[in-house]
């Protein structure tokens, strides 16, 4: 909130807060902890219906995943408005009329997210083995929590250069989770060769250490890329958890319903359709970039939209308004699937 209210400097706007449960927007709304509920109640309850003379609510983007639009223009009135994906754009978003450039539209992991995550990551991990290790094993400690630091930040600031590796796949669900352990450990692995190659840190150690420390650094080591990359998908914007099933699936268009209304477009966040307005019909044409995030599904009025399984089924709109994914990647227990 303090990032939109720093955007906002200067700009004659009201700022309502709903309650995301301390969570930020993108996942707040897609595991059900910020809905169109809270929205709607944020209206009013402050009475701002009496403060300005339109019926326009601007929303953050990444909020579509789990806030109808169109429940909110039934329940109250106003026609909600997807913002930008970052506050910095909010008053180029303002300027431009409420029109969104793609740049606007797009989530993306640059430099200072990467480090960021970095960090979170670290320092928790770091923590923790510092404070074993300071009881039984001090001559290790400051070479332990060095390692950890620097296989963060290097996992995370060499993300561009093997992320194409962590492309979804299509496959059967029922090997899924085998597909998952593959990228893990292929991952790791690849990592942590060139954390030793581009650190030196065998070579450090060789000359140093004798062969048994040197066993033990390397294995140390790969622990640690091991456990870093055992969710590392679900630690970026742009790649569904490793532990979601979504990220199997792909998103179906089903032309004869679309009216190329443009909601797909607006708050798709990788940039995923273009609409032609004139014949009034949306494309996928960077359909390899979805994070099936599932927000267009949820804001097409048409019901154009839905996820198919690797298997050839579909799990419909209705489906994922109804259910949220929880931590494991779970809408439901039991999700009725269609041909």
């Amino acid at each position: 909130m303090e990032r939109v209210k720093r955007a906002l400097k200067g700009i004659d706007c009201y700022l309502l807060v709903a309650n995301s449960r301390g969570i930020n927007v993108w996942c707040a709304a897609t595991g059900g902890h910020l809905t169109h509920h809270d929205v709607i109640a944020a209206i009013k309850v402050s009475d701002i219906e009496q403060k300005v003379n339109h019926r326009h609510i601007i929303l953050p983007q990444l909020a579509a995943t789990g806030v109808e639009g169109k429940v909110i223009r039934e329940k109250t009135g106003w026609r909600v408005v997807w913002g930008p994906v970052y506050a910095r754009d909010i008053p180029a978003f303002l300027a431009q009329k409420m029109r969104k450039s793609p740049e606007m539209r797009e989530v993306r992991f640059p430099v200072g997210q990467r480090v960021e995550m970095a960090v979170m990551w670290a320092f928790p991990f770091s923590l923790i083995v510092s404070l074993f290790l300071a009881v039984f094993w001090r001559t290790v400690l400051w070479p332990s929590v060095g390692l950890i630091w620097g296989a963060s930040l290097f996992t995370f600031l060499a993300f561009p250069l093997y992320s194409p590796m962590l492309k979804n796949k299509p496959g059967s669900l029922r090997f899924s989770h085998l597909l998952v352990i593959f990228d893990i450990g292929r991952t790791s692995l690849t990592l942590w060769l060139g954390f030793l190659l581009v650190g030196g840190i065998a070579n450090a150690i060789w000359h140093f250490a004798p062969w048994h420390r040197l066993l033990f650094w390397v294995w140390a080591s790969f622990l640690v890329f091991l456990l870093l990359n055992i969710d590392l998908l679900g630690s970026t914007p742009i790649f569904k958890s490793g532990l979601h099933e979504d990220r199997f699936f792909r998103i179906y268009l089903d032309t004869e319903r679309c009216r190329g209304a443009g909601f797909c477009e607006t708050v798709c966040p990788r940039n995923c359709f273009q609409v032609d307005h004139r014949k009034h019909v949306a494309t996928r044409p960077r359909d390899d970039r979805c994070v099936q995030c599932g927000a267009c599904i949820v804001q097409c009025p048409f019901d154009a939209l839905a996820f198919q399984t690797p298997d050839g089924q579909f799990i419909s709109p209705e489906v994922i308004r109804r259910f949220r994914l929880n931590l494991l990647g779970q809408r439901a227990r039991s999700v009725s699937l269609t041909s």
